[in-house]
């Protein structure tokens, strides 16, 4: 990366942003957002943490959003857990504000980009950059290119119908927040010192994860799945249930030599996200 760069990643409770130089991220900083926040008040903790670390220096910002958006125009029409906005056409907004090109993309692809370029997924041509956080995401890479279908809509996996909601209400944090009144951290602390409860309680999240998973592979068949996002730290506690429900995985075979791996690049969602300026929308 020649220049200065800002990515920044927009998420369901932060908007993190780092200021990045040469593939490295030399600073960072967030802003904590709510979901009953107005359109207004989101928009001002962006600029407020924009202006902590823009300056001449930089030639281009990168955007993660949760949500559909419009690469060319850089509308962006839904955002996952942000329900105010809605249509907004930040690509424009900032533009005018900052003088500066922006790209925007859906927080997974960007999950995806940096993986490709910057960490596991160096190593594979095909692949799946599965993000579990506040929810549940897809980035798909194939022919060793980013695929973003309509509106960067592709690889919404926790859309799809489960139980009696969709995926992402049992593969991300809302299993725990919503279904248990608890936090991943709260009940990873407890599992990771032996609480019989707590690592029950990962062992049903592995169940409903392991189904993402088969849903995955079905749908793409790639030769790795990258996982990331917040609760990839708490892998170990869920792992063994994720590959017992791949046990019942109808096609064996094809997934014999299926590599599942932990992204460990730092700050990968906005490496990637501050790549997007590099690429061609």
């Amino acid at each position: 990366m020649e220049g200065t760069l800002l990515g920044i990643d927009i998420g369901g409770t932060n908007i993190n942003i780092g200021r990045i130089k040469n593939g490295t991220i030399e600073q960072e900083t967030f802003r904590a957002v709510d979901k009953k926040h107005s359109q207004e008040k989101i928009l001002s903790l962006l600029f407020e943490a924009i202006d902590a670390l823009n300056d001449s220096s930089v030639i281009a910002i990168g955007i993660g959003v949760p949500g559909t958006v419009d690469q060319l125009t850089g509308i962006i029409y839904d955002i996952q857990n942000i329900p105010v906005w809605k249509e907004i056409a930040l690509k424009k907004i900032l533009e005018n504000k900052y003088s500066l090109p922006v790209s925007i993309n859906n927080d997974a692809n960007c999950f995806a980009l940096g993986e490709k370029i910057f960490g596991k997924g160096k190593n594979y041509k095909n692949f799946i950059a599965l993000s579990i956080g506040t929810g549940i995401g897809a980035g798909i890479i194939i022919d060793n290119k980013l695929y973003n279908g309509h509106l960067c809509g592709a690889g919404e996996i926790g859309m799809l119908p489960y139980k009696e909601g969709i995926i992402e209400d049992y593969a991300g944090s809302f299993f725990f927040s919503n279904k248990h009144n608890t936090t991943v951290k709260e009940f990873s602390e407890k599992a990771t010192a032996g609480d019989e409860n707590a690592l029950q309680l990962f062992n049903d999240f592995g169940v409903h994860v392991g189904a993402a998973v088969k849903a995955v592979l079905y749908l793409f068949s790639p030769d790795a799945i990258i996982i990331g996002g917040s609760i990839s730290k708490a892998y170990p506690l869920f792992q063994k249930s994720v590959e017992h429900a791949l046990q019942s995985f109808a096609y064996q075979k094809q997934i014999q030599n299926l590599k599942i791996e932990i992204s460990n690049q730092s700050g990968v969602a906005l490496l990637g996200a501050a790549s997007l300026c590099l690429q061609n929308p």
